[in-house]
């Protein structure tokens, strides 16, 4: 008898003793498989664990339109991914759907630039999701899925490192290092180390980019860029009715202020219109036609983008993204995702599914649904050899951004665009400074308009050492390659997949090196962790990255100009502008045009707050160039009324670029300009207006 129980004691001991590694990766997605290629390539045993039963997060979850920026800053085992697509996609097998040719060599980089290693940068989920698992047959990794850490006990520190993690299954983790390798960055978080959720008040680190964006349309995905006010109200124009479902009754707040929203999600949904792969639409079992009443009045309006980002892949179809003021992004929906219990992030992304679907069913089937749009819908369906266990959807919603690490060093907008030095380079980021919508708000008008939505352009940056790592004093054995140390509007830019790669390479590496010398991850000496990642082919520093983005040095900022000056990013904007900065002498960071009216009317109105009644002297500042129009309507609200120009803006006349419209007197308090393209030939720029006192 006393023998049984020592066996039954052995074997329970056995059930929870915990499996030992040198390197524990939390997390499946493409970050934590390059981290664990890269660990076993450097010698070590290494173990994926985490809730993915599929590998490689977004990049096998839809994502296949890639958003790269500058390919030739993408190296190491980043690129190799992407090179293992593009074999794939060399067999004919691949090819089920369309032909090789008919697809031509999209987003393939060329022999030249790639040394002989081809890439392809568009690919469909599936084959993503191939290479990944062959990375794991290759290279021999022991993964195991459908494991929750227990986020409320279930990581032992000791002695100021992670010890071992627990899954709420029971099975135990220990590892010389770790790397939280999540979205959510729930290691991290467990573990005790500092993080920030939403967006930091522009003081908080000297940017101009971050917290609050009201007033700040960017791209097309407002409702600016529908032909006429929305009203945020069931009953138009009449607040009593209540507000329209999806709109925030909370005030518009400041611009630059903090708050804890976070950018919209999405699912980046696969579409196919071959009728042999495609299913119709499903109807949610929680379909509400109302919540899409809003897409009734911008389709009523005449806008007609639905299907602007339906990007194309092999094989018939497509990575399907937001775009425009009422679309995919389920804005205003996941404030509390980043730190909920897995219950309530069920019950959100069944919420966002419920949504988008609902919007598929709805542009497809409701008779409110303009017919040309409706028949465009219907061309479209969920391809039958994607997702196959989720119903045709994908099984990663695009968690943009979540908690962030506050570690040894915080990556801002500062370091992106070169205002300040980044240390100690482990690869380098180069997409556009990107945030979605965070929220859809009322004017005071009583219209709706979205809020959060930002793009700046910016040239090849790059990353440093102390943005994976904690701050001393922390944790001394664990990494963050995804959930890294930025602010909100860095990480807009950071939280592309081939970056998320790259650092998964970089942290693994260091991860290497720390194990080998005995060391807290804060202490690995920065020369050897550098040898060996460039000796391993990432890219460190760019020629690009030397540069500002273009036109940046010749540009100023609104304070340099005498009297009152609005940049275009305090404009109120209808229509479609697109923003740029490639020719230098703008103000702020850079300008808008209107793509030669391609998009149809658009106008921007700048409002400055004078000080004083008296006589101001109004002008624009212009940036030069033959092909800007000469005669863009400008109208100048004054104390004797509105007076109507056609404006020449190719430069002429301008000295230092200002461009002055003539003298008039105004009141103290606001003044308006309006910049219209209505009957205009040629660009159409807007970057300041300035009134100066006479």
């Amino acid at each position: 008898m006393l023998l049984r129980l020592s066996l039954l004691c052995l074997f329970a001991l056995r059930l929870t003793a915990a499996e030992t590694y040198d390197v524990v990766v939390y997390g499946g997605t493409s970050a934590g498989v390059i981290a664990a290629v890269q660990a076993k390539k450097m010698g070590k045993s290494v173990v994926i664990v985490g809730p993915d039963v599929h590998l490689g997060g977004l990049s096998s979850g839809g994502l296949g339109y890639t958003d790269t920026g500058n390919k030739a800053v993408i190296g190491g085992l980043a690129r190799n991914f992407y090179h293992r697509v593009w074999v794939e996609y060399q067999k004919p097998e691949t090819w089920k759907w369309q032909q090789t040719e008919a697809f031509g060599n999209k987003g393939q980089g060329t022999v030249a630039m790639d040394k002989d290693e081809r890439t392809m940068w568009i690919f469909e989920p599936s084959v993503a999701g191939k290479v990944f698992e062959d990375y794991v047959k290759e290279f021999g990794l022991t993964v195991l899925r459908d494991e929750w850490l227990d986020r409320a006990k279930g990581v032992r520190v000791a002695d100021g490192r992670i010890a071992e993690i627990t899954m709420l299954s029971g099975k135990k983790f220990a590892g010389k290092m770790f790397i939280d390798a999540t979205y959510e960055g729930d290691l991290l978080a467990a573990a005790g180390v500092s993080y920030h959720v939403g967006r930091e008040a522009n003081y908080a680190y000297g940017e101009e980019w971050n917290g609050n964006q009201v007033g700040i349309l960017h791209h097309g995905h407002h409702f600016g860029a529908v032909k006429k006010p929305i009203s945020a109200y069931k009953v138009p124009g009449d607040p009593a009715s209540g507000l329209l479902p999806r709109i925030s009754s909370e005030p518009p707040g400041v611009r630059g202020e903090g708050d804890k929203r976070v950018q919209a999600y999405c699912y980046r949904w696969c579409a196919t219109d071959h009728p042999d792969n495609r299913i119709p639409f499903p109807k949610p079992a929680n379909y509400d036609a109302s919540q899409y009443e809003l897409l009734v009045r911008v389709l009523d309006a005449g806008w007609r983008q639905t299907f602007h980002k339906f990007d194309l892949l092999p094989n018939r179809k497509t990575d399907t993204n937001n775009h425009g003021p009422f679309s995919f992004d389920n804005i205003g929906m996941n404030y509390d995702y980043p730190e909920a219990s897995y219950e309530r992030r069920k019950e959100i992304l069944a919420e966002h599914r419920t949504y988008q679907q609902g919007l598929l069913w709805f542009l497809a089937n409701d008779p409110r649904v303009p017919a040309d749009v409706r028949e465009e819908a219907n061309r479209w369906g969920l391809p039958k050899d994607e997702f196959k266990d989720n119903g045709h959807w994908p099984h990663q919603i695009y968690v943009r951004e979540a908690r962030r690490m506050v570690g040894a060093f915080v990556m801002t907008e500062n370091e992106l665009t070169k205002k300040k030095p980044t240390p100690d380079s482990v690869g380098m980021g180069s997409y556009t400074i990107d945030s979605h919508n965070v929220r859809r708000y009322v004017t005071p008008e009583g219209n709706v308009q979205n809020e959060g939505d930002i793009g700046v352009p910016i040239s090849p940056y790059s990353i440093a050492y102390g943005s994976l790592v904690p701050k001393r004093g922390e944790i001394a054995n664990l990494f963050a390659p995804v959930a890294c140390s930025a602010t909100h509007i860095a990480y807009g830019s950071i939280r592309m997949e081939p970056v998320f790669m790259i650092l998964g390479q970089s942290a693994a590496t260091a991860a290497a090196l720390a194990i080998d010398g005995n060391l807290a991850v804060q202490d690995v000496p920065y020369a050897t962790l550098r040898a060996r990642l460039l000796a391993d082919g990432q890219v460190l520093e760019h020629e690009s990255s030397k540069q500002k983005p273009k036109g940046h040095g010749s540009a100023k900022p609104a304070s340099s100009l005498p009297g009152v000056t609005v940049d275009d990013d305090e404009a109120v904007l209808t229509g479609e502008w697109k923003q740029s900065s490639a020719n230098g002498g703008f103000v702020g960071s850079g300008y808008r045009h209107d793509d030669k009216g391609s998009a149809g009317p658009a106008s921007a109105t700048f409002i400055g707050k004078l000080p004083a009644a008296g006589t101001y002297a109004v002008s624009l500042t212009v940036v030069p160039n033959a092909n800007r129009s000469r005669d863009a309507l400008v109208r100048i609200g004054h104390a004797d009324g509105v007076a109507e120009l056609r404006v020449d803006l190719t430069g002429k006349g301008a000295p230092n670029g200002l461009l002055t419209l003539g003298t008039y007197r105004f009141p103290a308090g606001p003044a308006k300009v309006t910049v219209s393209n209505a009957g205009a030939k040629g660009y159409v720029l807007i970057d300041a207006v300035n009134w100066q006192a006479r």
